[in-house]
């Protein structure tokens, strides 16, 4: 099916395609379908580190893109060896309730990720991908550097000073951390020196100062880290070309090497920084962390002459917010007769932001430009499938939360039944099983099920993003029904008889396992959908969108666990699992994730993806000329109609 056509009057807001266009400016760059960075014209828009067009024998490709992913190897050893081990830290040292500490982690995490759509705004609207992604923590560093990065021949004399800019900020984050675990006074004394005596002591929770210090910990690190997450994948697509076929494909697999680069820092967080933190001492723990951040910074600096690097081109919610003005304004004005003469049949309102003004109105405010009323188009156009992709990553919460105290009251011994004094696995290396879930998937997706899937299909991708967002949505409501079971049958053993008996922590690895696998289909899906599907000016701002779902389903569990902890009054998430039911908190998210994924098929089946770059087809006529001739010459009087073209999505 073909997308819609847009006009505008051809006055100072008219827009051209750049491709058809040698003089415009950036102000009439339209977007080019696809992800990359395009071709032909569009490398007038993507540059070397010196300002010059791009030798894509020296820049770029793997060569660049594979510095990018060693970056993010080493956030991910940080943010990971912080978050998933983060619960333990909070009940056992800080003695927080376990509905508190769940929300005080699922907050945390939250609010990374929703700082990434502010890293992605920064990018998109002044800085580039790569200052942001290296400046990416302080205010200070970002005021600083705006006078200069607005031209990317600079980007030589200021990558050294932003390097130093994100060190600082993220080991003032880290820092910050591995001091409060460290002093002290930043703890309340051992349940064992509390008031009181005897058999029933009462702990003494963290409060004051004391969580203070934590969450300003915490909130540093996340203002670090969400910059990077934004624009991290975003700068390595733009190592390739679109318009290649050879580059395009070698995308196909970029997005998911990154998620295994994501998914091995995860995995040496989880088995090696969680070892350190509960057997060395958990400051050791996150000193490492701060190294890791150090490292990454250092690798992204030294890659600087090997990108290619795409010019911002002004900010997309000014865009965005003037598109939705001007149409509110026009909201009185008749549609056309014709409906051909609208742009989209779903956005008819939004059309109305590109059509002249009546010649009676003697003040009308001028017209958005095509290209900002198809790119407004295009965002709202991914809303739906993005709100039916926040439940998974609360679904995927639980692992970081619930499912590690689980474990606390499990039997963690390699041999179950051996003597309590032998090795036991730490609580939050458990979920090494997740990450070697989604390590196994995400390389038997490359090598297995996508070239079976493209022999099938006949698609370059084999599997469309939304097919392997599908998988992710149901492998993830198959784990909580799974986390249901298993919590009864552990609540029931230490329940049984006297109640000492504990089954094995190994029960928990399906869960475990299931999440994991659903994880590999969900963010490699979503976060392909999100970039393909974008408009190419905001392709750093919809990864931050897509970073957005994680936060939203990070928040929706604290809104979870806070609402069923109010309306049982505790009685479903207590302190003593053993007393409470979380197995049924379990069954409410599979319920829930039963709905949600019934949702997204209505979505998914009525979504039309655009067709791959280089598809795309401009069509330039006069407003006046409908009947002209083939060979006719025509001059353009009113209007400039571009049409892109869209294909419809198997789900």
């Amino acid at each position: 099916m073909k997308a819609d056509a847009a006009a505008v009057p051809n006055d100072d807001t008219t827009t051209t395609a750049w491709w058809s266009c040698k003089s415009c400016g950036k102000d009439n760059t339209t977007v080019a379908a696809g992800g990359g960075h395009g071709g032909g014209a569009d490398d007038g828009m993507v540059v070397d580190y010196r300002g010059n067009p791009v030798d894509k024998s020296k820049t770029g490709g793997w060569l660049g893109a594979g510095l990018i992913l060693g970056t993010e190897l080493a956030e991910r050893v940080c943010v990971m060896g912080i978050s998933m081990n983060l619960v333990t830290y909070l009940v056992g040292d800080l003695h927080l309730s376990n509905a508190k500490s769940a929300n005080i982690v699922t907050n945390f995490m939250g609010t990374l990720n929703l700082l990434a759509l502010v890293g992605g705004f920064l990018a998109d609207a002044k800085l580039g991908r790569y200052l942001t992604i290296a400046i990416s923590a302080t205010i200070a560093a970002t005021v600083r550097s705006r006078s200069r990065t607005h031209r990317t021949t600079h980007l030589r004399s200021s990558s050294r000073g932003a390097g130093i800019s994100l060190r600082s900020a993220a080991m003032q984050g880290v820092s910050l951390l591995t001091v409060d675990t460290m002093v002290p006074g930043m703890r309340p004394p051992p349940c064992a020196d509390a008031r009181g005596a005897g058999a029933h002591l009462r702990c003494e929770s963290a409060r004051g100062g004391q969580l203070a210090m934590l969450y300003a910990a915490l909130y540093t690190v996340a203002a670090g880290a969400g910059g990077l997450k934004a624009n991290v994948s975003g700068f390595g697509s733009d190592q390739f070309d679109g318009g290649d076929p050879r580059e395009e494909r070698a995308m196909v697999f970029f997005f998911n090497r990154f998620y295994f680069c994501i998914s091995l820092g995860s995995l040496f967080a989880v088995t090696v920084l969680v070892y350190v933190q509960d057997n060395v001492g958990r400051g050791w723990g996150y000193g490492v962390s701060a190294v890791a951040m150090v490292l990454a910074v250092a690798v992204l600096v030294a890659g600087t002459p090997k990108y290619r690097y795409r010019r911002p081109e002004g900010s997309p919610l000014t865009v965005i917010g003037r598109v939705l003005a001007t149409a509110w304004r026009k909201r009185r004005l008749p549609l056309p007769a014709d409906a051909g003469e609208l742009h989209g049949y779903h956005t008819s309102k939004a059309d109305l932001a590109a059509s002249p003004a009546k010649t009676n109105q003697t003040s009308a405010a001028p017209a958005a430009t095509v290209t900002e009323v198809e790119e407004v188009k295009m965002v709202v156009k991914l809303l739906p499938i993005w709100s039916t992709c926040i439940l998974f990553w609360t679904v995927y919460s639980q692992m970081t939360t619930f499912s590690v105290e689980q474990a606390t009251r499990m039997d963690r011994h390699l041999r179950p039944g051996a003597a309590p004094g032998g090795f036991a696995i730490p609580a939050g290396s458990l979920s090494v099983f997740l990450f070697l879930s989604i390590l196994l998937f995400t390389s038997l997706n490359e090598r297995v099920l996508v070239p079976a899937a493209r022999r099938l299909t006949r698609r370059p991708q084999g599997l469309t993003s939304l097919q392997r967002v599908g998988a992710g949505l149901v492998l993830a409501t198959v784990a909580m029904a799974t986390s249901a079971l298993v919590e009864k049958k552990r609540r029931d053993a230490a329940n049984d008889g006297g109640g000492g008996g504990m089954i094995s922590a190994f029960w928990l690895v399906p869960q475990f396992f299931l999440v994991g696998a659903g994880e590999a289909f969900a963010y490699v899906g979503q976060l392909e959908f999100f970039i393909r599907e974008a408009p190419e000016r905001m392709k750093s701002m919809s990864t931050g969108l897509f970073l957005v779902t994680l936060s939203m389903g990070f928040f929706l569990s604290s809104f979870l666990v806070f609402a069923v902890d109010a309306a049982t009054r505790g009685a479903w998430i207590r302190n003593d699992l053993d007393a409470g039911r979380l197995d049924l908190f379990y069954w409410m998210l599979a319920v829930l994730g039963v709905a949600n994924f019934a949702v997204f098929l209505v979505f998914a089946r009525r979504h039309e993806y655009k067709q791959p770059a280089g598809t795309a087809a401009v069509v330039v006529a006069p407003a006046a000329a409908k009947d002209g001739g083939a060979g006719e010459e025509k001059e353009m009087d009113d209007f400039v109609v571009v049409k892109e073209a869209v294909e419809g999505m198997d789900v």
